[in-house]
């Protein structure tokens, strides 16, 4: 069962994953720039590197949104990236403090993750074709089951609940006003925000490679999204997603 909540957006009491919904949506032609697909709850919701996403049904937010950015070169498909996570820390900050962004796409609030951020993308020659936005946002959902190390909800902090509908309107309202600096090419500012709002940015801190740890701090994000980290005796080095992980 689905309903129209805006326009082109569907709501669905259950899915396996707003995702794949979407991605189906597109092969058969059926989305448009925008659509926003939203559930209540997902049989095989998804996090990075196929890691699965909890969620009590119904009280949070499920969602994917989808792009058509063919302005956008493929090797500067991490921008994407940057701009939904910068659209969710808007949405965060107008509710509460202590936001940032782990990179590459987790939201936290202080050191618990509130969000999550799964982009998937198709090419056609040197530029994007499709994008599809999976974000999970804990809303409402007090206790959390999973070994997921630090989960939190917006409600664990602010005492409100949430409607799901209202949310993604927010967040879509937001991700277009980033996605619309994006095809102006106002690549800088975008960068900038981004970096200025990175987790444990400018902190020393501890980090895990090969299940070694090893100190040190952030100095930038390259091109293509790698973490740029900085020892104590001043060497730069760079790292792929999942090369290396924080250590909370």
């Amino acid at each position: 069962m689905m309903k129209k909540f805006a326009k082109d957006s569907i709501v669905l009491n259950e899915v396996e994953s707003t995702n794949n919904y979407a991605n189906h949506l597109i092969l058969s032609k059926a989305a448009e720039e925008g659509t926003v697909v939203l559930a209540r709850y997902q049989k095989q919701g998804r996090g990075q590197q196929n890691n699965q996403w909890e969620s009590e049904p119904g009280k949070n937010l499920l969602a994917s949104i989808v792009l058509f950015p063919r302005f956008l070169q493929a090797g500067k498909q991490f921008l994407i990236s940057k701009v939904i996570s910068l659209a969710l820390v808007d949405f965060l900050k107008n509710e509460l403090e202590g936001v940032s962004i782990k990179w590459p796409n987790d939201l936290y609030v202080y050191d618990k993750k509130v969000a999550g951020i799964l982009i998937e993308n198709s090419v056609k020659g040197d530029f994007l074709y499709s994008v599809i936005v999976g974000i999970g946002l804990n809303l409402n959902q007090l206790k959390f089951n999973s070994d997921a190390p630090n989960p939190v909800s917006l409600k664990y902090y602010t005492g409100k609940d949430y409607s799901d509908e209202q949310v993604a309107t927010v967040l879509t309202e937001n991700i277009f006003k980033w996605y619309e600096k994006l095809e102006l090419g106002k690549f800088d500012e975008i960068d900038n925000r981004y970096f200025s709002n990175l987790f444990r940015r400018n902190k020393w801190t501890w980090f895990k490679k090969d299940d070694q740890k090893f100190e040190a701090r952030i100095s930038g994000i390259g091109e293509f999204g790698q973490l740029l980290l900085e020892d104590r005796i001043g060497n730069i080095n760079s790292y792929l997603f999942k090369e290396v992980e924080f250590v909370i």
